[in-house]
């Protein structure tokens, strides 16, 4: 199972990074982790604008890792899992810094005690606002689309029976009803999204890739049945096997028959019911 979209959202993305350099300065501040008492023998005000200095650079590891998750899921889906994976890397690289740090200030510590204890003020440091934010933006999420369905009803976006497809920033380009799609082709940086209108074939073209596409849809009748081609099997009508390899038909005249490679025969074949 994936994350949630919103997750890895730019704006979202920018509050999370901002309020974990804010939360990680008072954590510092008031908790004094990290041995950071023997930094600086200085007042309590110089200690904040060192600690400020520190923090920052430390944070750098939250932004530029955050970039690269969301140039990732650009391009791939990211799980559960893979997430968690993230996560424990940043708390990992932070922990590094910050024992790095200390150690250069107090080299008679030992280093798998610093790099310990950094690990766990590192954890809470993350962990806590990444929680709080995980829930604010579910929040968020939940009170915007309940919003608007009290002003407008259920929009097309949010119905089961239509099929949203956004461009490369998220944007809502086109809705589609699940029985009116018909699939989907890889062009370039663009996809060409085909779709019947009154018994006729329509297409339109979107710029963002095949798979952000795919990972959108998942978990719907609209699957992968190539390396570029999405195809809805609630418009396919035939499975033919021949000499040529494997091909779907669709139930209205005008469409090629779609080519199904070997690597997804198996998921066509188990979803085709």
């Amino acid at each position: 199972m994936n994350i949630p979209g919103y997750i890895n959202d730019k704006r979202n993305i920018v509050r999370l990074v901002s309020f974990t350099a804010i939360f990680a300065l008072v954590f510092i501040n008031i908790y004094k982790p990290f041995s950071s008492l023997v930094w600086y023998p200085v007042s309590e005000f110089m200690f904040f604008v060192y600690s400020s200095l520190v923090i920052l650079t430390g944070v750098l590891v939250v932004i530029i890792s955050r970039i690269i998750m969301y140039l990732y899921s650009r391009r791939h889906p990211v799980s559960y899992w893979k997430y968690s994976i993230w996560v424990l890397s940043e708390i990992t690289f932070m922990s590094l810094f910050y024992t790095i740090y200390t150690l250069s200030i107090s080299r008679d510590k030992d280093t798998m005690e610093v790099f310990q204890s950094s690990f766990i003020n590192t954890a809470l440091v993350l962990l806590l606002p990444y929680t709080v934010l995980w829930f604010y933006f579910g929040w968020k999420e939940s009170s915007s689309k309940l919003e608007i369905i009290e002003k407008e009803g259920i929009p097309d976006e949010i119905s089961p029976r239509n099929i949203t497809l956004k461009d490369e920033k998220g944007v809502l380009r086109l809705s589609v009803n699940s029985s009116d799609l018909l699939y989907i082709e890889s062009s370039d940086n663009y996809v060409v999204i085909y779709y019947s209108n009154k018994g006729k074939i329509k297409k339109y073209l979107l710029r963002n890739t095949l798979k952000s596409i795919e990972r959108d849809l998942t978990g719907g009748r609209v699957v992968r049945c190539h390396r570029s081609t999405l195809v809805n099997l609630e418009r396919v009508k035939v499975i033919r096997r021949d000499r040529e390899g494997l091909f779907l038909e669709m139930d209205i005249d005008g469409v090629p028959d779609l080519s199904v490679s070997a690597s997804y025969q198996k998921i066509i074949g188990e979803k085709f019911i």
